[in-house]
């Protein structure tokens, strides 16, 4: 296999023959041939740069020893048919574009080790599906007018970043996301905000990144707006590391090293059950929205009586889990009425002993759970009923706290 360096200016060939019209030179990165499906449905806004972009995909492939198939049919996400590909690349998708039958295969698909590349609008996709949402990494929230800004490798020795400039200037559509995917993604570019004029990232504003999510790749890229990008050179160098990392094709370090709180978009509600008072709002997805005035209740009256009631999360990844952060609801002179028991497990079916255990304040301040670290996934918060009355308990927000490094 031939160096990165190598592969990196063999890159740039392609780009350039692409740009020209030419014929690529064949540069084989991978030891065995693998197979690319580029997606390119829209719901909503449809990108002129789509066809440009399938052109440029099925060029590297032809020069890069993967072949391509292209196709809007939301019908090719299917489990069999996902199976013969190792990396499925969303062009500029927008909107609703699968349903939930074809989402479920696509789940089961990166579950099993697949590969996913989003480029540019394929975070204007699916906002709907929770899960699609954490396999990108951040949603599309606006953009100002199309202009150059300055873009910067963070990461200059992952396969799609390694040889571009440290920084250079080029001309796009540039996104902000609803939320900052730093701390849960692996950042490789980033754009500098004073560059240019319209974004509400702040200071901080990842462009392009990668992770391992869900026991599959994931690759992202907010660029790619324009037909120009798929004859840029340094575009297409970026495209084509993603695609083959998302592909396992090369190896590259998507890590993320976490200390502290889990963010909290990565985390998910996996199971709950949540007695709810009428006139209440109790959904259990409640305790992960970030707003204190919803909440997740039990109470141990009417249809649902015997204690105890629970809620589990999935971390999204294993982690040395050492605090458990809640926010009690506070209910006037009803409020300290339950215990709770906190327990971490690593298959989400063997919980063993609970790891920490206490009373629920009438409080509406934060309340702080430190245990001795244990490794697990999966982290249950049981709510016990005490002996005497009508008991009952609300928590408003939770999140978790560990160490790790994200594989």
């Amino acid at each position: 296999m031939r160096s990165l360096l190598t592969r990196a200016l063999a890159v740039t060939a392609t780009a350039l023959a692409v740009g020209a019209g030419l014929a690529a030179p064949a540069v084989h990165a991978a030891d065995a041939s693998y197979k690319v499906l580029v997606f390119s449905k829209t719901a909503a806004f449809r990108h002129d740069s789509i066809p440009a972009g399938i052109q440029a995909v099925r060029t590297l492939g032809a020069a890069n020893n993967f072949t391509v198939t292209a196709t809007e049919d939301a019908a090719a996400f299917t489990t069999t048919n996902l199976a013969q590909y190792q990396a499925v690349v969303f062009m500029s998708t927008t909107g609703d574009v699968l349903n939930a039958t074809q989402q479920a295969a696509f789940e089961s698909y990166i579950r099993a080790g697949g590969g996913y590349v989003g480029v540019h609008s394929a975070s204007d996709t699916e906002y709907a599906w929770p899960w699609y949402g954490k396999l990108v990494g951040a949603y599309f929230k606006q953009h100002p007018a199309q202009q150059n800004a300055l873009l910067k490798v963070e990461d200059p020795n992952h396969p799609s970043t390694q040889g571009l400039p440290a920084q250079f200037t080029r001309f796009d559509e540039w996104y902000d996301f609803q939320t900052n995917p730093r701390g849960a993604v692996h950042v490789l570019t980033s754009v500098d905000n004073s560059s240019y004029s319209g974004s509400t990232m702040g200071n901080d504003h990842p462009i392009t990144w990668c992770q391992k999510y869900d026991g599959g790749r994931s690759w992202y890229t907010g660029l790619g707006h324009t037909i120009e990008s798929y004859s840029e050179p340094n575009f297409l160098h970026l495209l084509l590391g993603g695609i083959m990392t998302a592909a396992g094709a090369v190896t590259a370090d998507c890590s993320v090293a976490a200390t502290g709180r889990i963010p909290q978009a990565q985390l998910r509600v996996r199971s709950c059950d949540s007695q709810e008072l009428s006139g209440e709002n109790a959904p259990c997805t409640n305790v992960l929205d970030g707003n204190a005035g919803t909440f997740w209740h039990t109470q141990w009256s009417g249809a649902n009586p015997t204690p105890p009631h629970e809620i589990q999360l999935d971390l999204g990844a294993s982690y040395s889990v050492t605090n458990l952060y809640y926010l009690p609801r506070q209910s006037g002179t009803n409020g300290r009425i339950a215990r709770y028991e906190v327990y971490v497990s690593t298959d989400g079916t063997t919980w063993g002993t609970a790891v920490a255990t206490g009373t629920f304040p009438n409080v509406s301040t934060e309340r702080t759970v430190t245990f001795t670290g244990k490794s697990g996934r999966y982290v249950r918060l049981r709510a016990l009923s005490e002996v005497n009355g009508n008991p009952w308990t609300s928590v408003a927000e939770l999140n978790v706290g560990g160490t790790t490094t994200l594989h």
